[in-house]
């Protein structure tokens, strides 16, 4: 990964700092196996509200959801991205970080909104979560990358107090 573009659009939550987030994502990147050709890495960071309507116009569902990612890495040689072009694009719903980080147990706004950036880039990888042995497989990589994170002090990479104003 060469670059992160990121767009915060939640202003119930206060943003990380860009350069701890960048070397948390390209770290991850590394650890979730992705190509290591200069790619850029975009992320929309927003709440419930835009996660709805991103959620309808890009994917057709309803409702609200933690994470939507667009890989565009082909796998394909001949197809491969140009230098410097975005070769993921995710958004990540803020909101429900917060809400499970409060609702699980051993969690929190910080763990889960990078948990999140991590699922994206282990479905840019090839995982994915459809069937019941898919999904114990990503819940094992995700285990594994978050742990190594954490074993490299690139966690927390949010900070926890940055609630802004009453979003409770």
């Amino acid at each position: 990964m060469k670059n992160l573009i990121t767009s915060w659009k939640n202003s119930k939550l206060s943003p990380p700092g860009h350069a701890a987030l960048e070397r948390f994502a390209r770290r991850a990147s590394q650890l979730a196996g992705l190509p290591d050709f200069d790619w850029n890495f975009e992320i929309e960071f927003t709440g419930d509200d835009l996660m709805i309507r991103r959620n309808r116009e890009l994917l057709g569902h309803e409702g609200t959801t933690d994470v939507i990612t667009f890989p565009y890495f082909s796998g394909n040689e001949d197809d491969r991205l140009l230098e410097n072009e975005v070769a993921v694009d995710a958004v990540v719903n803020l909101d429900a970080a917060l809400r499970e980080g409060r609702k699980r147990k051993n969690s929190s706004y910080s763990r889960e909104a990078a948990l999140y950036i991590v699922h994206a880039l282990l479905h840019s990888a090839g995982l994915d979560d459809l069937t019941p042995e898919d999904r114990r497989k990503m819940r094992r990589r995700e285990r594994a990358v978050m742990a190594k994170l954490a074993s490299e002090d690139l966690l927390p990479v949010f900070p926890e107090g940055s609630v802004l104003g009453n979003g409770r």
